[in-house]
């Protein structure tokens, strides 16, 4: 098994003993609510690895890129190189009723960020996080082209 993440997902199962679930039989904001917080530790653990700095400075950097905007943009980057099952996952994500209201951002750019977390939770409970990382550096590389 890989280091990093795979080896925590293993180790995680074998100690916690977990069945494996039906990911059909989940909620879309489910899985945004896990995916934002993986794609959080993406660029968190990229914003630390490019160097010690202040932790506010840490924190600029990477609210840059998990705000709802950036979120949105991103998707957009990557929505080409999506699977026709990735899309799917993405609009149930996006067209989820939510029950909260977006503070820092348009409607449609909040939309679109829980759908991108959406995607993110549901890769990462189907322990494809490989995929996770390859669209994240995908829609980065993209954001640095342009």
């Amino acid at each position: 098994m890989e280091k990093g993440i795979d080896s925590f997902m293993g180790y995680l199962r074998k100690q916690f003993q977990f069945e494996d679930a039906d990911l059909k039989t989940y909620s879309p904001l489910t899985f945004a609510y896990i995916g934002d917080c993986i794609y959080d530790l993406v660029i968190r653990t990229l914003v630390v690895k490019q160097g010690n700095c202040q932790p506010n400075k840490l924190h600029k950097r990477a609210s840059a890129l998990v705000k709802a905007s950036a979120q949105a943009e991103l998707i957009e980057k990557i929505m080409p190189e999506l699977t026709e099952e990735e899309v799917r996952i993405y609009k149930r994500g996006r067209n989820a009723k939510s029950y909260t209201i977006a503070k820092n951002a348009s409607m449609i750019d909040y939309r679109k960020a829980t759908g991108l977390e959406t995607l993110m939770g549901y890769l990462y409970m189907k322990e494809d996080t490989g995929r996770i990382i390859d669209l994240i550096k995908m829609g980065l590389d993209k954001g640095e082209a342009q």
